[in-house]
């Protein structure tokens, strides 16, 4: 059953569709162009492509379960209802925590990527980080605020990021003479290996993995049954039709080895030959709202599920003598550990951490709804969540291939970091009373 939030604060059909594509666009194409571009070569552009199919295949279980089961903290309880109150799934949950802590991380350290190369402040590079921790207490501090102000400011934050995202767009066709060839053709990059470029597949995902944050939510969505595979749908075909002009744009504007060097400010760089620095600045003015909002509604998206995780027992709880609920109390620690990660790590190893965990975390839900889901409540074609599984094994090859060319070390932190999660949850469940927190069973 939905959540009982109260109805004058739930969020509507519009409002979730625009937090959604809040987290995708503020996430994919400002922050990981350069990335996929850089594993992809000429092919980044298919790369997008084809990680938009991926997520659309992959997000069937997830509005089917949601259909049926809407809920704040929507994966953890799909997972709950897959296996149970179990390590697994407990596990399974934990991993989507971080994985979407990490893109928090990601999307800061690309907010201060634009602004320190911009005309707007006289900073260098070493001031990314503390812009991104600077963003991420910001987000806090709105997240405390009702759904409605957090709406609002999704509402505000669509409708400028679609405004600069057309301008920007139509600059970089205009540059090229609206020259489609320069998608196909390898600007001087040659063409990636075929695990290469699903391994760059696999990057793009996170840049559609955003519909997670609508299934979340689901229990503060209104008509929640109907809406919230409504908004994850709509969502996922405005970000493929805004990645795919805007992608097209900067190939023809840019040559893939220039989009590679530009990295995590490409998106600004399309636009000088046609706009020159008001182009970029505009840009940068774009990127800047769009990784403000995107964090926003990421971090109203995990608090969410982390709470129902809390009042369930299925990960620990300590007050540590802060005032408040449960939910300013986790809101504090997603932004303690965001800001560690935006610390600690650079946007390559974000993102690659990130869709490790995200996929791991995608092939349990996947597996768990095909072998122990409610049939009888859940409607859904078995063959399609076999594909998603297939197709998900696929992209996580492809992932641990380049890494283990490129960063072997990442490989052994993201493993350990896997095993300690799992190892702790199950002492944590045969030890529940070193929570804070008296159990809730509802869902």
């Amino acid at each position: 059953m939905s959540d009982n939030s109260n109805q004058k604060d739930q969020i509507t059909l519009s409002g979730a569709i625009a937090m959604g594509t809040g987290v995708m666009i503020g996430a994919g194409i400002f922050a990981l162009t350069g990335e996929i571009a850089n594993y992809s070569g000429s092919y980044f552009i298919w790369a997008f492509i084809a990680a938009g199919l991926v997520a659309g295949l992959t997000s069937y279980t997830y509005i089917k379960m949601s259909n049926a089961y809407p809920s704040s903290g929507g994966i953890g309880m799909i997972l709950v209802k897959a296996y149970g109150k179990t390590t697994l799934a407990a596990w399974g949950a934990v991993l989507m925590l971080f994985s979407m802590i990490i893109n928090q991380s990601l999307v800061a350290r690309t907010f201060g990527n634009y602004i320190v190369q911009s005309d707007f402040v006289n900073l260098d590079s070493s001031s990314v980080t503390y812009l991104g921790v600077g963003l991420i207490i910001t987000s806090f501090l709105v997240n405390i605020m009702s759904n409605k102000a957090i709406q609002r400011l999704q509402y505000f934050g669509a409708f400028f990021k679609a405004l600069g995202l057309i301008f920007l767009a139509i600059g970089g066709l205009m540059a090229s003479g609206v020259d489609l060839s320069a998608i196909t053709t390898s600007g001087g990059q040659q063409s990636a290996g075929v695990l290469q470029f699903i391994g760059s597949v696999a990057i793009g995902v996170l840049a559609f993995k955003g519909f997670t944050t609508i299934t979340n939510s689901g229990g503060e969505i209104t008509k929640p049954h109907k809406n919230v595979g409504r908004a994850i749908i709509y969502t996922l075909f405005i970000c493929l039709g805004v990645y795919l002009f805007v992608t097209v744009a900067v190939s023809s504007s840019l040559s893939v080895q220039e989009i590679i060097e530009a990295k995590n400010y490409s998106l600004a760089e399309a636009a000088r030959p046609t706009y020159g620095q008001l182009g970029v600045n505009i840009t940068v003015i774009v990127a800047i709202i769009a990784t403000i909002t995107g964090i926003i509604a990421s971090m109203f998206a995990v608090s969410r599920m982390l709470t129902m995780l809390t009042k369930m027992k299925l990960v620990p709880h300590k007050h540590f003598g802060m005032p408040g609920d449960i939910h300013k109390h986790v809101l504090v620690y997603i932004a303690v550990m965001a800001a560690g990660l935006t610390i600690v790590f650079d946007v390559s190893r974000i993102a690659a951490m990130g869709a490790f965990f995200y996929i791991v975390m995608d092939m349990l839900i996947h597996y768990g709804v095909l072998k122990n889901a409610d049939r009888s409540e859940v409607k859904f074609k078995p063959s399609i969540l076999v594909i998603a599984l297939i197709v998900d094994a696929m992209i996580l090859t492809g992932l641990t291939y380049i890494k283990i060319k490129d960063d072997p070390q990442l490989i052994a932190y993201t493993l350990l970091t896997m095993a300690i999660i799992y190892g702790y949850e199950k002492y944590f469940l045969k030890h529940p009373e070193q929570s804070d927190v008296k159990e809730s069973h509802a869902m």
